[in-house]
């Protein structure tokens, strides 16, 4: 400890690097940020937008990256986009800040951050143009864990022959992050024709009677070919799914070949 009190005396470490590396969490005016998080649970820590104003959101992903080297934000708008973008830009000059639009998410990462690496390929597929966003997030998260990542867009049931086109793509996969709205069919067929696991994302995309969502995810927990199902548009947590079984999968290759 005298070690570390001796590099904040320094200017060597930030007061809340110290704090982050002592409890695990570092603390700010917008609330405590959890930089142990990744280190626990193989998971990293990602900042909500929603809910937070723009100034929230840019000191969280700030102490983000003071703490971890990186900032992973989720639900971000082009203001908040904006206003932290610049932040960074003032606080951590070199750093490399991406936003994507569609997918609503940020990415920050300092210069010296060594991003992990995994030997599994993830592919995040969406039935239709509109699951593109809830698809996005997922594969956002699970670059950031370090996956191989396939984008396959646009192979929905109304087309069947768009998925069949798409099937040897998909079986080359070790998992598989499957978004869909409507009624959220394509989860299951895809269970049906495929060894790897599934992790079913159902989106709020169509209209009337449960176009909010609500037909998407019951359809996914009903299928009667085994798919493992999240919640409405929580493209995040279908990363981190994916992503864990992704670690196993590295783990599993990394002991074989010791």
């Amino acid at each position: 400890m005298r070690e570390l009190l001796d590099a904040v005396a320094d200017g060597d470490v930030s007061p809340a690097e110290a704090e982050a590396r002592l409890n695990g969490y570092a603390t700010t005016e917008a609330g405590r940020f959890d930089a142990a998080r990744e280190e626990r649970t193989g998971v990293p820590e990602a900042v909500l937008a929603d809910g937070k104003t723009t100034a929230e959101v840019a000191d969280l992903a700030a102490t983000a990256v003071e703490t971890t080297g990186r900032a992973l934000c989720t639900r971000v708008d082009d203001p908040t986009a904006e206003t932290v973008t610049t932040a960074l830009a003032e606080e951590f000059p070199d750093s490399n800040v991406e936003y994507d639009e569609r997918a609503r998410t940020l990415v920050a990462h300092a210069p010296a951050f060594d991003p992990p690496a995994l030997d599994a390929d993830v592919g995040v597929v969406a039935a239709g143009t509109a699951d593109a966003a809830a698809a996005g997030e997922a594969a956002t998260t699970l670059t950031e864990m370090g996956a191989r990542v396939t984008r396959v867009s646009d192979v929905g049931v109304a087309g069947l022959h768009r998925t069949i086109d798409a099937l040897a793509d998909l079986r080359a996969m070790d998992v598989l992050v499957v978004a869909a709205g409507r009624e959220g069919a394509l989860p299951t067929v895809l269970a049906g024709l495929v060894d790897v696991p599934i992790i079913g994302l159902p989106v709020a995309s169509g209209y009337g009677h449960g176009g909010a969502g609500e037909a998407a995810l019951a359809g996914m927990l009903q299928s009667c070919a085994p798919v493992t199902v999240v919640n409405v548009d929580a493209g995040y947590a279908a990363g981190v799914q994916a992503g864990l079984v992704a670690r196993s999968v590295d783990s599993a290759r990394t002991d074989g070949r010791r």
